[in-house]
């Protein structure tokens, strides 16, 4: 199981980006992903998850600028961006919950981080 994240960048305050997240390999399902940002010098945060059911939810320190949406059959996760800050510069990683094979446990895959930073 492999998780690609991509989209990362240089952008001005104000401006977007939209990440994306991609789950490949041999598995029987993904339940839930999310994402994380890491600060320089910070641990790693979650910032917002959505369940194999549509459930999402979302961090107050986000809230109205970020947005988490999810392709369920291509197993693919999108988080879009907006009016970002230069305090949400960091390292963007996304985790999938995954079951290898049915009736098996889930277990967690992280995607290998996308840079973000946010200055003029």
């Amino acid at each position: 199981v492999q998780l690609q994240a991509s989209g990362g960048g240089l952008v001005q305050p104000g401006g977007s980006l939209r990440l994306s997240c991609s789950v490949s390999g041999s598995f029987y399902n993904v339940a839930y992903m999310s994402w994380y940002r890491q600060a320089p010098g910070r641990e790693r945060e979650l910032l917002t998850s959505a369940t194999s059911g549509g459930a999402t939810n979302i961090q107050d320190s986000v809230k109205g600028r970020f947005s988490f949406s999810r392709d369920y059959r291509m197993n693919t996760g999108w988080l879009q961006m907006n009016n970002l800050k230069p305090e949400d510069s960091g390292v963007y990683y996304c985790a999938a919950d995954v079951r290898r094979h049915a009736g098996r446990p889930f277990n967690r895959y992280w995607g290998q981080g996308t840079q973000v930073t946010v200055s003029s």
